[in-house]
């Protein structure tokens, strides 16, 4: 090999060291996204008005709406738990709040097709007055008629006019927002979600229960080894046959959200219909594996109504009452002989 080939081949080699070295820098690593992601729990505070007139449809400012009128006594107004990028808000309100930082705000505008839809004319028909209720027979109503949700127009004589179309169709939105916070905790997480499905957040707290499980008993290989060879070696016996698995009781942990059965809740009709739904939505959403809703019920004045029952025998002292036990006349072995008789 001549000198000019040998230095075009150490020269091919450099090369080729330069390249393995590059390969083998540590690539930049990735950055971390900035602000708020989906997934993130969030305190919302909002008012949705209708971009038209500027009416109110929601908002979790009291001040607002006692000014529209639209002050419920039992309406949680504080801001929503909601979790970015779960469909909890609207959509573009959603992309919004991705990248932002607690205590930004801002102002989304929501098309009508985005919101509630475009208003449909051929949602507007005209059914009889049988299918309504005597008590609902006035314009303005809600009606349910055919599973169908409507608002009565007008009615006359045997025939009404009802709407179908949401309240909203064909209204183009205004959502002005507000991020307060980030909720971590779990138990707030929780307690928010529920506050979003029911409008007022229950009681709830979270705990590790230890729970006895029936559980399957998994033979060991060499013993199902030993039972297959049992069962081809005797054909009289019928494969058919049920056999029922091998169980033992064990011990498992469970981590369970409590949710307290206040009248409140047990009377909502959010929750009498989809408790099952709402509860598969929370442990899905906080990783947990059971929810119980404890209902606590209790006498009145407690104890202190069992004590003072007891009072009534002689009064509130001990002594009173011992001196009532006193006064009655018994004696046992005249109580055994009159039983024995009967």
């Amino acid at each position: 090999m001549s000198d000019e080939q040998e230095a075009d081949v150490a020269e091919a080699a450099t090369d080729a060291d330069d390249v393995d070295a590059e390969s083998e820098e540590t690539p930049e690593e990735t950055e971390e996204p900035e602000g708020l992601q989906n997934g993130d729990f969030i305190k919302l505070a909002y008012t949705v008005r209708t971009i038209e007139d500027g009416t109110v449809v929601d908002t979790t400012d009291k001040e607002i709406a006692e000014e529209e009128g639209i002050d419920d006594d039992n309406y949680d107004f504080s801001p929503r738990t909601i979790i970015i990028g779960e469909g909890h808000i609207f959509q573009a309100v959603d992309e919004a709040l991705v990248g932002a930082s607690v205590g930004e705000s801002g102002t989304v505008e929501i098309p009508a097709v985005e919101a509630f839809g475009e208003y449909d004319p051929d949602q507007v028909r005209t059914v009889s007055a049988d299918k309504i209720g005597e008590d609902d027979r006035y314009p303005g109503a809600q009606v349910t008629i055919d599973g169908d949700q409507g608002h009565i127009e007008t009615i006359i004589g045997g025939r009404a006019r009802v709407n179908f179309n949401h309240p909203l169709a064909g209204e183009d939105l205004e959502y002005d927002y507000e991020i307060v916070d980030v909720v971590d905790d779990r138990e707030a997480q929780a307690s928010g979600l529920l506050g979003m499905y029911l409008q007022s957040a229950p009681n709830v707290w979270i705990q590790t229960d230890e729970v006895e499980e029936e559980t399957i008993v998994e033979p060991d290989e060499d013993e199902e080894d030993e039972e297959d060879d049992a069962d081809d070696a005797d054909d009289t016996e019928e494969d058919d046959e049920d056999v029922e698995p091998e169980t033992e009781i064990e011990v498992v942990e469970k981590e369970t959200l409590y949710i307290e059965a206040t009248p409140q809740l047990t009377m909502n009709q959010q929750w009498m219909f989809s408790k099952q739904q709402i509860a598969q939505d929370v442990m899905g959403k906080l990783d947990l594996d059971r929810v119980i809703v404890q209902e606590t019920i209790e006498g009145p004045g407690g104890m202190g109504g069992m004590m003072g029952g007891l009072g009534g025998l002689g009064g509130a002292g001990g002594e009173d009452i011992e001196a009532a036990l006193d006064d009655v006349d018994l004696d046992a072995d005249e109580l055994a002989e009159e039983l024995a008789e009967e």
